[in-house]
């Protein structure tokens, strides 16, 4: 029996619940533990929801908080997996938001850059020897564009923490069924589509939520040698 788990921050996203779905549906999972602010409206076996304030995910006490929704035994396995530290876990993040959502600049780096590296290392601090990280297309931290500094920074943050194996994904504008309209990704997915048929660009040609997913996981269970790993746009679109 594999005894793989799956953590997932951003589950509420597009990326994210595409990854979710996914993990769902591989049996190479057992169980799926999505960490967010407040519960999503989905029920899976195997899926267990952890609230958590990611301001304070330091004090994040894993066993304690599964033990209090164990009223079951249904989690004793992922209980004793945990404590005896027996599971191979795989970290999947998929947080991130605009600079308008978020209200500020700094916000949005609390978020995108603070938020996605403090769970990385709490994730390796409970175990994690995998971590797979959605940043983007033109990530550099030394671009003048403030949102390509931050997930630039972000990348190389990550890099810094002793994961057996790190998967940055870089995917261009993304596809998919949004809860919030996003104009600027609309007008910017118009263009690029025309671009792309013209068959200019073809690294920056769009890409679906679950093209994504389905590129982090296939990483994920495919990679068994220690290293970090850019995936680019046009690798996700070749897979």
């Amino acid at each position: 029996m594999i005894k793989r788990v799956a953590f997932v921050a951003g589950g509420s996203g597009l990326v994210g619940m595409q990854v979710l779905h996914q993990l769902f549906k591989d049996p190479e999972y057992t169980f799926v533990i999505s960490f967010g602010r407040r519960e999503l409206a989905i029920k899976h076996e195997k899926l267990l929801q952890v609230v958590v304030d990611f301001e304070k995910l330091h004090l994040t006490n894993l066993i304690e908080k599964i033990r209090h929704r164990n009223m079951g035994g249904n989690y004793h396995p992922l209980i004793e997996w945990l404590e005896e530290k027996s599971a191979e876990i795989h970290g999947f993040c998929t947080l991130g938001t605009t600079i308008k959502k978020a209200g500020s600049k700094e916000t949005f780096y609390q978020i995108d850059h603070d938020y996605v590296v403090d769970f990385a290392q709490w994730a390796y601090h409970q175990g994690a020897s995998k971590f797979l990280y959605v940043s983007s297309i033109g990530a550099n931290p030394q671009s003048g564009i403030f949102y390509s500094r931050v997930k630039g920074e972000t990348e190389d943050d990550l890099k810094l923490i002793a994961f057996h194996y790190l998967a940055i994904f870089q995917p261009s504008v993304l596809l998919g069924n949004r809860r919030e309209s996003r104009l600027g990704e609309e007008v910017g997915s118009l263009v690029m589509r025309g671009v792309t048929a013209l068959g200019l660009l073809k690294k920056y040609k769009p890409i679906y939520d679950h093209q994504v997913a389905k590129a982090m996981l296939t990483y994920a269970k495919r990679s068994s040698v220690k290293m970090i790993e850019t995936v680019s746009n046009r690798d996700m679109h070749e897979l």
